[in-house]
């Protein structure tokens, strides 16, 4: 998307702005409400740390139930499709139909399955409790992702990106509390963690309120124009091309997220939780790239964003297999900068290709994202079990490179 500058985008969308559900309101003519975008991002955080959880405490259960890396690949696999399948059927519904306690349901979903996670005692337990966490994901980020946008006051990249960052912050810190609280003490400390998830239950049961009132507020409002000229094949070769940039973006991102410290600690023999610090600054640097993304694609536009996000995270990729533990750790670092930053600028970019869709296109996405990363997680484990872990790292390093596929995607204009 190409925009001249951030000051022509708020007074472009505050004229154009598309209408974002059936029931929502013209977010480029309301002030953003900051307090509800800092809270469905801290929720979103809340909801990403549960989540890190599986991956972060992996090594431990792979030695105490004797698992194999396929087994591993499998749980995540199993957190990725329920936590995929659903959400662009929730985001679809919902666009017709807003249901504002879907945002705490989906966390007391989360609750159970932290619960289960710490008493859980073999491979299919581990595989309910991987599926429960992901349905309350599914129903989390269509409906965050929407409130995001309403509050964003035509700040859209700032919005998303805040409420990403906050799920990439969660990644990042989760790791680390698992490192603190459950590697040293054993599986039953997990149930710490629920405490966390009670605090996202209260924080969602009040933005659920906001929106309700502010739906109650805004009334239905007819959709608008598209605030672009594209025909409807266009668009449709615009979602599969950014389908496909998610596709390479997260198959990626699933080597580090679930197979990293098994990476540095079969490659440089280093203890379990010096493995978990630099899993700790990969998601970070994710965080940080993320948070980045969105405003600078408010005022650069976002296929330039996407351009230097996917593609530029290439040679530092390439470059990552054939490096000592030093600058293993500086360019995961800047492999994690770069990537994220492409996944704000992806989900407004698509929003605004389809207006009038928030919660399908967020759904759709975020369906993706967890989706591919899942099916990635598996396929990843199977080729570690016949190959070994570094050939993971090897094969992955190609996988920024489709990052040139984003030539195809057209330029917006407001």
């Amino acid at each position: 998307m190409t925009i001249n500058s951030s000051s022509s985008l708020g007074a472009t969308l505050a004229d154009k702005s598309p209408a974002i559900s059936a029931a929502s309101t013209n977010a480029g003519a309301t002030p953003l409400v900051l307090r509800i975008v800092l809270a469905v991002g801290f929720a979103h955080m809340i909801n990403d740390l549960i989540q890190a959880l599986l991956p972060s405490i992996y090594p431990m259960l792979k030695q105490n139930y004797g698992l194999t890396f396929t087994q591993v690949g499998l749980i995540t696999l199993t957190f990725q499709v329920t936590a995929s399948l659903i959400q662009p059927w929730i985001g679809m519904y919902t666009d017709k139909h807003p249901k504002p306690l879907l945002l705490p349901c989906g966390a007391v979903f989360t609750l159970v399955g932290v619960v289960l996670l710490s008493m859980a005692g073999s491979f299919g337990w581990f595989l309910c409790a991987a599926a429960l966490i992901g349905v309350g994901s599914s129903t989390f980020h269509p409906e965050a992702s929407r409130i995001a946008r309403m509050a964003s006051g035509g700040r859209f990249g700032l919005a998303q990106s805040t409420f990403q960052v906050g799920g990439n912050a969660g990644s990042a810190l989760g790791p680390l509390l698992a490192a603190a609280i459950v590697v040293p003490f054993g599986q039953p400390n997990i149930a710490w963690f629920c405490i966390i998830a009670i605090v996202a239950i209260i924080t969602l049961s009040r933005v659920s309120n906001w929106y309700r009132h502010h739906l109650a507020a805004g009334g239905k409002k007819g959709k608008t124009a598209a605030p672009h000229n594209l025909s409807p094949g266009t668009v449709k070769k615009a979602l599969v091309v950014l389908s496909l940039l998610v596709f390479s973006k997260y198959f990626y991102m699933a080597s580090f997220t679930s197979y990293f410290t098994f990476y540095l600690i079969d490659k440089f023999h280093i203890a379990v939780g010096d493995s978990q610090i630099l899993l700790f600054l990969f998601l970070g640097a994710v965080a940080l790239g993320t948070f980045f993304g969105g405003p600078i694609g408010d005022k650069i536009g976002r296929k330039r964003v996407i351009w230097f996000s996917i593609l530029g995270a290439a040679p530092f990729a390439l470059l990552l297999p054939h490096a000592n533990l030093f600058w293993t750790g500086v360019l995961c670092v800047c492999v994690g900068f770069i990537l994220a930053s492409a996944f704000s600028a992806i989900v407004v970019y698509a929003q605004e290709l389809v207006p009038g869709k928030v919660g399908l296109i967020s759904g759709v996405f975020f369906g993706l994202m967890f989706g591919f990363g899942g099916i990635g997680a598996a396929l990843l484990g199977h080729l570690a079990d016949l190959y070994g872990i570094s050939t993971v790292y090897a094969v992955c390093a190609w996988l920024p490179l489709a990052g040139v596929l984003t030539v195809f995607l057209p330029n917006l204009k407001n």
